[in-house]
């Protein structure tokens, strides 16, 4: 059972880096086009997207290097592997986030108070909208390549919010375009690139959130303790639970232990081994728990475990 799900997470690692590399290659194709689009036509929505779309594209390059690293065996030292890696990633595409939502936003305020002063800025409306709709095609298919990946992925999700972010932005773009084409109206420029900004905040803090859950070792987010310690109380031979903790490597790989104290009988007969298969199978059943340790103890433990630990 264990070796069948370790199989089928170094599967699921290397179909993951596969959707890297080619979304890879789909946004730093139209990046370029982007910031050429950007430079024509003077937008700063297009510049600030195409910002959006350099940090997705160095987020997915983080991204790649943590599942690679997140691929390599457990050692001696490191004896849960490196799967963290995929975390720590997560945290670097988070803080990319929050710092290209702030640059944005100074640039956006900078140009309306300019444009208030008298010095309004210039929007080619046409190239803005061309380029727009070319990388909301190119959004598009990045998405669709992740997305399957991103529900088991902390690491994938990162980079999957990031992509989906910048479609909506070049959605945005080319709402700007549109009314600057229509009215003259150049101001829709900073606004739109206002508005990308405050789409890439509530994506930043959900991914921070996640990784600070992790690090933190709190119980994953979708995992009841509760639930856990009434599915091993109702076992039969067991009689009570302590010390129970719950936490995530990485997303989609959950640690259990607990002790567990059980009837005199449970020894008596040489049963252990056939409890400990029973609750890690209840646990990898219908907690998602691939990983479980158990400490098996004679009833009454507690308070004496209490008693040297005051």
């Amino acid at each position: 059972m264990a070796h069948s799900h370790d199989h089928a997470h170094a599967h699921a690692q290397t179909t993951n880096r596969t959707r890297l590399w080619v979304a890879i290659a789909i946004i730093g194709a139209f990046l370029v086009v982007q910031l050429i689009g950007a430079a024509v036509s003077g937008s700063l929505a297009l510049l600030a997207d195409a910002g959006h779309m350099a940090s997705d594209l160095i987020g997915l390059v983080v991204a790649l290097v943590a599942a690679v690293v997140a691929a390599r065996p457990a050692t001696d030292r490191q004896t849960y592997g490196y799967r963290r890696a995929e975390v720590f990633g997560a945290l670097v595409n988070g803080v990319i986030l929050v710092v290209v939502a702030v640059s944005v936003t100074a640039s956006a305020i900078g140009r309306l108070a300019t444009g208030a002063g008298g010095a309004a800025h210039e929007v080619q409306g046409v190239p803005m909208l061309v380029v727009a709709a070319i990388g909301l095609g190119a959004n598009i298919a990045a998405m669709l390549v992740l997305r399957g990946g991103a529900k088991d992925s902390i690491n994938l999700r990162g980079a999957y919010l990031e992509v989906f972010g910048d479609m909506v932005g070049s959605l945005l773009v080319i709402a700007a375009a549109v009314v600057i084409v229509l009215t003259g109206f150049d101001a829709a420029d900073p606004i739109a690139s206002l508005l990308i900004a405050a789409l890439i905040v509530p994506r930043a803090v959900v991914l921070l959130r996640d990784v600070v859950r992790v690090l933190f070792e709190s119980a994953p987010a979708d995992t009841d303790v509760a639930e856990i310690r009434e599915h091993i109380l109702e076992t039969n031979g067991v009689v009570a639970v302590h010390d129970v903790h719950v936490w995530a490597i990485t997303s989609g790989s959950h640690v259990f232990s607990a002790h567990v104290e059980v009837e005199p009988e449970v020894f008596a007969s040489g049963r252990t081994g056939e409890l400990l298969d029973e609750l890690g199978r209840c646990l990898d059943a219908h907690f998602d728990v691939a990983h479980s340790t158990f400490q098996l103890e004679p009833a009454g433990r507690a308070e004496h475990e209490q008693s040297q630990h005051p």
